[in-house]
């Protein structure tokens, strides 16, 4: 068993990447601020954790005085919380959020982290897109080491970004038409078994397109960031189609080496449309793992009265790590997940 982060030595070769943590941060928290975003905190403690099918969460007990107890859970994203502040009015924010997942665990991974998360009212996802690389350049300013790295491949975010489609990343990674196999699970698990992946007979559309996309993922934000865009609709549960081709919706995901740094949506604000989504989710995860979470009825109704925005999720420990050249998330926690 490794030995705790607070011995002297451990933290001694810590120490480096722990401050160069803060550095990263203060950049970003500058750039936000130059650009007139309010920093709020939203609370971790929410009805639902989520409601995507593979993300599970930590359950709380509240036990009101008088009252009866009652399950509640500690966030995987500010997400919703930040959408009642767009809906009560905000409309550049940006939250530094201590979120928790269960179950992630590895060196790009830990089940507690933070999380860059903003949005902007009345923007088009374009300009979100713009504003993930700006803080990747600012991270790998920060970092001091020239480029982003993680093991032996660099990144440089200084560079021109590649800006790829999913029907183009599979097309040119995996040879696949995706948009002749959308909507068609028989039709995709046909092209799945072609290129050599496994096909169970239960898979869904869903997880077929996932095991193609876990193949494409280490080809991108290899010398230069990459942006994933234009995800099927099906695959974007809080994004919104794309107005030209709603087959399409506008959802994007940021890789450097291999690695994904940020998910982004032009967002959603079809109260219907959501919860459909969300009792399919969550009928998906009762059919996969036996259990399912909470709609906040709440979320739904402030969804309602959100104007249109565009937000991003950004695994900040993540960035932190590549700007610095590290190893292992643990480096750049002050305090590791126990265990």
């Amino acid at each position: 068993m490794p030995r705790p982060f607070w011995h002297a030595d451990i933290h001694a070769d810590r120490r480096p990447f722990l401050i160069g943590r803060g550095r990263v941060k203060a950049a970003l928290a500058g750039w936000f601020a130059d650009q007139g975003f309010i920093t709020v905190e939203c609370g971790a403690v929410q009805i639902s954790p989520g409601n995507e099918t593979h993300l599970h969460g930590f359950p709380v007990q509240w036990r009101p005085e008088g009252g009866s107890e009652q399950t509640l859970y500690l966030h995987t994203s500010p997400e919703f919380a930040a959408k009642k502040l767009l809906a009560a009015g905000e409309t550049m924010i940006v939250d530094f959020a201590r979120v928790w997942r269960n179950g992630e665990r590895g060196p790009l991974h830990s089940p507690e982290f933070t999380m860059v998360e903003w949005y902007r009212a009345h923007a088009e996802w374009t300009a979100v897109i713009a504003d993930t690389l700006a803080l990747a350049r600012s991270a790998q300013a920060a970092g001091g080491n020239g480029t982003l790295s993680w093991r032996d491949r660099h990144c440089d975010a200084m560079a021109e970004p590649e800006m790829i489609t999913c029907e183009q990343a599979f097309a040119r990674h995996a040879g696949i038409d995706l948009a002749a196999c959308l909507d068609n699970r028989d039709a995709l698990a046909a092209e799945v078994a072609r290129i050599g992946l496994v096909v169970r007979a239960d898979d869904t559309w869903s997880d077929l397109f996932s095991k193609v996309i876990v193949t494409i993922e280490p080809k991108l934000g290899d010398g230069r960031l990459s942006f994933l865009t234009h995800y099927p609709v099906c695959e974007a549960a809080l994004a919104r189609p794309c107005p030209t081709d709603p087959r399409w919706a506008e959802r994007f995901e940021a890789y450097a080496c291999g690695v994904e740094l940020a998910n982004g949506f032009g967002e959603l604000t079809d109260a219907a449309e959501q919860r459909r989504r969300f009792v399919a989710d969550m009928d998906e995860k009762q059919r996969l793992y036996g259990r399912r979470y909470p709609i906040d009825e709440d979320f739904i109704a402030a969804l309602a009265q959100m104007p249109p925005a565009s937000g991003v999720a950004l695994g900040f420990d993540r960035l932190a790590l590549l700007a610095l050249g590290g190893t292992d998330i643990r480096q750049v926690i002050w305090t590791p997940f126990p265990g």
